[in-house]
């Protein structure tokens, strides 16, 4: 038994396919003890999902779905925060504003350009990656979340027109990441979702996983970023397998913004 899915999202994103409650009842079936909703709080102007979010409408059906099964599925309150570092402000006025299990922090844009579009790969890979970590780590030295999401989600798009993503290339800036999410006392998302489409890469992979915890790093969250219910807890069996090749052996569980190790390997 997979012991969570802690990035996931309903029809409170702009680009989620269900409800609350039909994430729910999928987990539920899966076998899954505990999800984490993660719906987008996006601000940037050029987003499709800027302005979307309705907290309060979310925060009373999170509470109806925790009612309806309480008993048989844990149900955190999590958000997917993207570019806190540039929102800082408007990200921690909605985390005061209701208790969060945690956030997710996510970049999804690097300046003007966000890097789901091809026309952001218009550079060399060396300047398209190098440029996303470069920001990265700007994001994670401010820090205010929980969880890093989806490490280098830039490679979802970039891997398949380059044709290749070799993270040794950009040891220095990564493992400057690693540390600001080591001494904030932020988890990894170890997300599935690009072994579903053309990159088939975990996010992060072996690799960085490997010298997150050579750096002495532990807490690790699993996330299938599911937008519809077929796809909750998918591809878990290659993330578990990822964690032991890199000699991890803890996911991360949260409550309020508290956390608790339990051992998976």
């Amino acid at each position: 038994m997979y012991p969570h899915d802690y990035h996931l999202h309903s029809n409170f994103s702009c680009d989620g396919k269900a409800s609350i409650v039909e994430q729910c009842i999928s987990a539920i079936q899966k076998g899954l003890p505990e999800i984490g909703v993660t719906d987008h709080f996006d601000l940037h102007p050029g987003d499709e999902c800027a302005g979307f979010f309705r907290p309060i409408e979310w925060a009373e059906e999170l509470d109806r779905a925790r009612r309806e099964f309480e008993g048989r599925l844990t149900i955190r309150a999590g958000i997917e925060l993207g570019e806190p570092h540039i929102y800082q402000a408007e990200c921690q006025a909605l985390l005061a504003s209701y208790p969060f299990d945690y956030a997710l922090g996510s970049l999804h844009w690097v300046g003007a350009e966000i890097i789901f579009d091809r026309h952001y790969f218009r550079r060399s890979p060396d300047e398209a990656y190098g440029l996303f970590f470069e920001e990265l780590e700007r994001m994670t030295r401010v820090g205010g979340f929980d969880v890093l999401s989806h490490f280098d989600v830039v490679v979802r798009v970039g891997q398949p027109l380059y044709g290749g993503y070799d993270p040794r290339r950009y040891e220095e800036t990564i493992r400057a990441v690693l540390k600001n999410c080591i001494d904030h006392g932020m988890a990894l998302d170890l997300n599935t979702q690009g072994l579903r489409n053309r990159c088939q890469l975990l996010t992060p992979g072996v690799e960085i996983l490997t010298w997150y915890r050579e750096m002495g790093g532990e807490r690790i969250t699993l996330g299938s970023d599911a937008h519809q219910p077929d796809v909750i807890g998918a591809n878990f069996d290659a993330a578990i397998e990822a964690m032991q090749a890199a000699g991890l052996k803890y996911v991360t569980l949260f409550e309020q913004r508290q956390t608790k190790l339990i051992k998976v390997l």
